[in-house]
């Protein structure tokens, strides 16, 4: 049986050992943190990632339907700007990140096993495998550890890695009675987002521009719409976090039997939602290419190739539509917002032509 490692076990790391267990290989996953799980607040599935983890056995992650609620684009003052059903976008599945991470490692059989509280140090590979900390061994390494990933850190040494955005980010669960479809709020400088979880609770993020390391609180969203406000104050734990992205061009994500995957890749910010989407389509390729392609050599090529150029268009597409959202210039933001209007109107008469 062939063997794996994979470093990290967040929600790409864990994806890709069910991924590769389902190929037939032997699993260990190795996290730093002492226990198994996931921190944060919610996160958005979208259809493509809620098809791989459908193939790949994941039980619970049905697919959303279009809220009965409107949702869409609003004005700190409450006023829409477009709707989401004038764009026609699709909607995800909304789930708290711990809850998404239970339900991929409800799969995990006996070819996974799990270490925690284990620190990748040292990565060094030959011809027939790579070897972690001069003590653990396997055909393969899944290096899923993250934006500041160790593992790419050793394979590319000259490479820039994060780079911080301009702005930091707030996010929260509100356990609050709402008849609100959700969708974002954009400001000056300032974004506010909600939508419903699929346990019925409320996932909420904001950002704003400031300065990396500064600590603040969300009170620049106090005098902004309802339901805003009472999101806020119905969260029992807020979390802050300044945003990083990659620098680009992003670098290879293959080097002999070392494979990137997930943030440790192409850690993007959160405008599109699709961070994690990407994790978990990653996992899914790497699995394919490894099913269909003979040789390892040729289906980690073909995974890099693959993944490679879909994701950094998605860094470089997120990082755009961050500055549009943040930006503090009024005539911007005027421009801005009249040109989703106006999209949103010529979508909504397209489709019903």
């Amino acid at each position: 049986m062939s063997t794996a490692i994979v470093v990290g076990a967040g929600i790409g790391g864990v994806t890709a050992a069910v991924a590769l267990q389902r190929c037939g290989w032997q699993v260990t996953v190795l996290e730093r943190a002492p226990e198994l799980g996931e921190v944060g607040a919610g996160i958005s599935v979208w259809p493509s990632a809620v098809a791989v983890l459908e193939e790949l056995g994941v039980k619970g992650v049905e697919k959303a339907s279009v809220p009965s609620q409107p949702a869409g684009m609003r004005k700190p003052d409450g006023r829409w700007v477009v709707s989401a059903a004038q764009l026609g976008v699709e909607i995800p599945v909304m789930i708290h990140r711990a809850q998404l991470h239970d339900l991929i490692t409800a799969e995990f059989g006996p070819a996974v096993t799990v270490r925690t509280g284990y620190d990748v140090r040292t990565v060094e590979q030959d011809a027939d495998g790579v070897t972690v900390n001069g003590e653990l061994r396997a055909e393969l390494l899944v290096a899923a550890d993250g934006i500041r990933s160790v593992v790419r850190g050793a394979l590319y040494p000259q490479y820039a890695g994060p780079r911080y955005s301009g702005f930091t980010a707030y996010r929260g669960i509100a356990d609050v009675d709402l008849d609100d479809g959700g969708g974002e709020t954009w400001g000056s400088g300032r974004v506010f987002g909600f939508a419903r979880l699929i346990d019925g609770r409320f996932y909420w993020y904001g950002t704003a521009n400031q300065p990396a390391g500064a600590k603040s609180e969300p009170t620049v969203f106090e005098s902004w719409h309802d339901p805003i406000p009472r999101l806020i104050a119905g969260s029992e734990k807020i979390l802050q976090n300044d945003i990083y992205d990659l620098t680009l061009p992003l670098v290879p994500f293959v080097r002999g039997r070392v494979v990137l995957l997930g943030d440790a890749a192409h850690a993007m910010t959160p405008n599109l939602g699709r961070g994690a989407c990407s994790a978990i389509e990653d996992a899914g390729a790497l699995a394919r290419h490894l099913g269909s392609a003979g040789e390892l050599a040729a289906a980690l090529t073909a995974y890099d190739a693959e993944r490679r150029r879909a994701t950094t268009k998605l860094v470089r597409l997120s990082r755009n539509l961050g500055r549009i959202a943040q930006t503090e210039n009024r005539v911007v933001r005027t421009v801005r917002d009249g040109l989703f209007a106006v999209g949103g109107k010529l979508v909504s008469l397209r489709a019903r032509k």
